[in-house]
Order: C-alpha cells, then sequence, then structure tokens
C-alpha cells in the first residue's frame, strides 16, 4: 500500500523531486565505515541523504507524480553495491549499482509525461560530491560490496538550501 506525507504548503505547485531507493540501515552502516580522506575539493555526503536515484525530476508536479506511479507495478529488485567507489561526471564521487535497471525503466516509462528524460540511468550511490579541480585520489577505487533487496520507493522533495539539499519522502510504494 503506498504511503503519504504532506509536503507542507508551497508556493507553486512544480518542485524539485526525485524517485529514490534508501538503502536500509545495515547498509548504510557499512557505507558509514568507509574511510574517508580529506582530499582537496571532496565533500562526503551525510548519511541521511544517501540514496540510490532512480528517476531526477528538475521541476514536476508531485501528484502527477504520485499519480503515474500509484498506478504502475513496480518489479522487485536487488541491489548490488561495488566494488569500489568511483568518479561519476566531474562532480560525484559513487559506488556503482547495479540490479535496479528494471526497476528504474519501469519508474520512467511511469513518469514519462511528467518530465522527459535527459540521461540515461546509470546506478550509482552518490558518496561525496566534488568541487572544480578537486582531487580524490585517495577516494577512489576504496573498495567496497553490499547486497539488499529494495522493498520500496519513495519520491523525493529536494529543497535547495544555502548549507545543501535537504530531502524529505513524501510517498512511497513497496515493490513486486
Amino acid at each position: 500500500m503506498p504511503e503519504r506525507v504532506e509536503l507542507g504548503t508551497t508556493t507553486t505547485s512544480v518542485t524539485r523531486l526525485f524517485v529514490a531507493i534508501w538503502p536500509p540501515d545495515p547498509v548504510l552502516d557499512s557505507l558509514a565505515d568507509l574511510p574517508q580522506p580529506r582530499d582537496p575539493g571532496v565533500r562526503w555526503v551525510e548519511r541521511e541523504q544517501r540514496h540510490i536515484t532512480l528517476r531526477f525530476f528538475r521541476d514536476a508536479d508531485p501528484t502527477a507524480v504520485i499519480d503515474a506511479l500509484d498506478h504502475v507495478e513496480l518489479p522487485a529488485a536487488t541491489a548490488q553495491l561495488g566494488p569500489a567507489i568511483d568518479v561519476l561526471g566531474e562532480r560525484s564521487l559513487v559506488i556503482p549499482v547495479a540490479g535496479v535497471d528494471d526497476l528504474a525503466a519501469v519508474v520512467e516509462r511511469a513518469t514519462r509525461r511528467d518530465a522527459p528524460s535527459r540521461r540515461r540511468f546509470v546506478g550509482h550511490l552518490t558518496v561525496a560530491r566534488l568541487a572544480r579541480r578537486a582531487r580524490p585520489q585517495r577516494s577512489v577505487g576504496t573498495r567496497f560490496a553490499a547486497t539488499f533487496t529494495v522493498d520500496r520507493v519513495a519520491l523525493v522533495h529536494s529543497d535547495l538550501q544555502p548549507s545543501g539539499a535537504v530531502y524529505q519522502t513524501i510517498a512511497t510504494w513497496p515493490t513486486a
């Protein structure tokens, strides 16, 4: 059964959203044990922000996304994290995630009307953000592996603050 929370009062019906998988506590505990070297330009992501993004919406109507996901069966998935920290693009240190591509594809198809896809899905969990000219040499290649069953996905509101993004889950759906 889908779960909902109120987003609160907003001045617009369009907001920054993403559909995500929140890793279970044992995986988050293991991630917390990763070394976090003080490489220049590397800012480590806090525990409560670590997630796997299945679909990002720069601006979308939460009601439309909720309605779209209410009418689709989300397939079961097993997320496989690892084998090591790597760089994605120019701005992120990530742990690759396999096993969730089919789930991401179902979410993308269900929400395609709400926002066209701009990027191809690449399964990953961001562990650090990189400033321009960052040098994450001591971080890249750090080994990490974990596996977990994905039992639900979440629609998350992202509120950009001067101190960083603040995330709030506004709805969840179980997988099959």
